[in-house]
């Protein structure tokens, strides 16, 4: 009875009680945040943060209520990194910060742009597979031992990611290694992964975690984590090694475009790549010891090592095999290696400084980096693949039957450019534009002025460890547009020349080893080679030392070489800092003239409503004397006008009679 009664009253519920089902359970509250902690953010952000322009609704602060939101969208993505960054393009105008014309010119810069050039560049590069035969042919002459591999390895990741995006250049790397660790394996050599664990179930072994992705040995770990780490260095390099170093390069020019010191090319690399060759062979050496045993020659690693070595033509049957499959170098390849020189060059000799620049002959505007990065991918779509097209003419051989390709295609540069970071690194610009305009920068730079007390030195130190800190967990391109503004300022305040804290801050933003979510070479290895996240972080705590160590000896010692004023308060910081304070000033004066007119603007009004009571009381007085009066006299009127009337009416009767 009690099933039918069910039934009629819910004809649709399933008897899983009946049927011996287990009921499902109702999703409690810890669900509806793991599924929709997004949108919550997304939600109630702008909602925490409107105390900061509803108590100080002027342009510093309403800068400040997008910067904190963005911040965190970014840090905890709960938008798209790209999507949150074309937040400026809505907010600024509409917020009274920066007009649309002024914003949208930001996400478009020379900076921008030959960022986006290199890209191509470096497409053009792989398109033609002339970093392949670089990566296999330095391999071959540096050796195939396990520890020479290894150091090959690295050594050519860390050249190649200077040039190229650090994603590409690893998942160039990638198959390479997997190759090598293949016929190792095949020849009994080395293992790839560790064996499956077997347990006792019902009388049969049955392997342990089945859905257990299979746990590469560390081995596999040192070559994989090796090439990751070497990208990430060697990213650092040049200023178009990675988007970090162009974005802060932006940020700087953009704060300070009267500069004298400029981060230009040669001057970059100059400054950077000693420190990138030591902390990247300091790095090798730390993987050595932490997964080959270096030093230890009693530990099973270093015994499996010693294997390796003794069968090092093994791997070097591999990496010969894959030079041989590459055949002569092509005129494709031959081209694009041209082209990338003269790229170089002219990088170098735009305006070196020591003699007349290229850039300086020329009659022209003032030419920067991108010139030259967007001649030569022209120049990439102009010339052809190959000149089987002159056989027309001489007659010889074989004529092509369909048109020749150029050095690279539109259609392969439209599926592999991350278009999404015009908008992350426009972002970043307008950002920094916006609170510069706003004042928002120097209200935060001048709020920093009590860390004058700290050694500058010490102050060093404390931005290289925020940086290395915040960038392990959120997107280095992201942790640069909301560090590099900030330091700006307060180098401002604090009268240090601003590249002392930028330019290092700028580099410890791509040092991320810890988590595969740090950096794209981490999640691609961690995605290729099945590496677990605690693993990388404990073999990510010895580079993120290093690289700590290093930079910050090289900051205090071999940046004073390349840049000789960098321990004073140059002019144009002075400059720059009288601005700010005049524009603090001028802001201070005109909020101080606003909230002195509201104040007159509210005395008028109290005023305007003493005046109305006033003159509602004197007419209320006016009416009360009026209608007293009227009253007063309005019986001895009517006892005249009763005395006349009688009087008159007695004189007619008399004379009547």
């Amino acid at each position: 009875m009690a099933k039918e009664t069910t039934k009629m009253l819910y004809p649709d519920f399933k008897m899983e009680l009946e049927a011996g089902e287990p009921v499902e359970s109702r999703p409690g509250c810890g669900s509806f945040f793991a599924n929709h902690w997004k949108g919550l953010v997304v939600f109630l952000m702008p909602i925490i943060c409107l105390p900061i322009i509803l108590t100080n609704n002027i342009p510093e602060y309403r800068c400040m209520y997008i910067l904190l939101i963005m911040a965190v969208f970014w840090v905890t993505e709960a938008l798209p990194l790209y999507v949150t960054s074309m937040i400026p393009i809505v907010a600024f105008p509409t917020m009274g910060i920066m007009g649309s014309e002024a914003t949208c010119m930001t996400y478009f810069k020379d900076t921008l742009v030959m960022f986006m050039g290199g890209i191509m560049v470096a497409l053009a590069v792989e398109y033609s597979g002339l970093h392949k035969r670089l990566a296999l042919r330095v391999i071959q002459m540096v050796g195939c031992s396990p520890r020479r591999l290894h150091f090959g390895l690295i050594m050519v990741t860390m050249f190649i990611s200077m040039w190229i995006s650090n994603a590409a250049c690893t998942a160039m790397m990638c198959p390479i290694i997997q190759a090598v660790l293949e016929e190792l394996q095949a020849q009994g050599v080395c293992k790839i992964y560790h064996e499956p664990e077997y347990q006792m179930v019902g009388g049969k072994n049955k392997k342990k975690n089945e859905d257990d992705l299979p746990y590469p040995t560390k081995v596999t770990q040192c070559y994989y984590l090796g090439i990751a780490y070497a990208s990430s260095l060697g990213g650092c390099g040049t200023i178009i090694g990675t988007a970090t170093n162009l974005t802060f390069k932006g940020l700087y020019d953009t704060a300070f475009p009267n500069a004298t010191e400029k981060m230009d090319f040669p001057t970059f690399m100059f400054y950077s790549v000693p420190s990138m060759l030591v902390y990247t062979l300091l790095t090798y050496v730390f993987l050595q010891w932490h997964f080959m045993g270096l030093w230890r020659p009693k530990s099973k690693e270093a015994q499996e090592v010693q294997v390796g070595k003794d069968n090092a033509h093994v791997a070097k049957k591999v990496i010969d095999q894959r030079y041989k499959e590459l055949g002569p170098m092509t005129i494709h390849e031959i081209q694009v290696a041209i082209l990338f020189v003269i790229m170089v060059l002219m990088y170098f000799t735009r305006k070196p400084g020591i003699f007349t620049g290229w850039a300086e002959l020329l009659p022209a505007k003032v030419i920067k980096n991108s010139m030259p990065t967007i001649f030569v991918v022209i120049m990439c779509f102009m010339l052809p693949a190959n000149y089987a097209f002159l056989r027309y003419c001489t007659r010889k051989g074989p004529v092509p039957t369909a048109p020749t390709p150029s050095l690279i295609t539109w259609k392969f540069i439209q599926s592999r450019v991350p278009w999404g970071l015009i908008f992350l690194l426009g972002g970043g610009f307008a950002l920094a534009a916006g609170s510069k305009e706003s004042g928002m920068a120097t209200l935060i730079g001048s709020s920093m002025s009590g860390l004058k007390v700290l050694p500058h030195s010490a102050l060093m130190l404390v931005v290289i460890l925020v940086a290395v800190f915040l960038t392990a967990f959120s997107s280095n391109v992201a942790v640069a547009n909301i560090l590099i503004p900030v330091l700006s300022e307060m180098a401002l305040a604090l009268k240090i020349h601003p590249l002392y804290l930028v330019f290092p801050a700028g580099l410890a933003c791509s040092m991320a080893f810890h988590l595969p979510v740090s950096t794209p070479p981490n999640a691609l290895v961690a995605g290729y080679a099945h590496i677990r996240s605690k693993d990388m972080a404990i073999a990510g705590i010895g580079p993120t030392i290093i690289t700590i160590i290093v930079l910050f000896i090289f900051c205090q010692t071999w940046a004073m070489v390349i840049y000789p004023n960098l321990d004073t308060f140059p002019e144009w910081a002075q400059i720059a800092a009288e601005e700010a304070a005049n524009k603090t000033r001028l802001l201070s004066e005109i909020a101080a003239n606003k909230t002195h007119m509201l104040e007159m603007a509210a005395n008028a009004t109290r005023l305007l409503t003493n005046n109305t009571e006033l003159l509602t009381d004197l007419a209320s007085s006016s009416s009360n004397m009026l209608g007293n009066l009227v009253a007063n006299n309005t019986q001895p009127l009517a006892d005249l006008a009763v005395n006349g009337t009688r009087l008159l009416t007695n004189l007619a009767f008399n004379k009547t009679v």
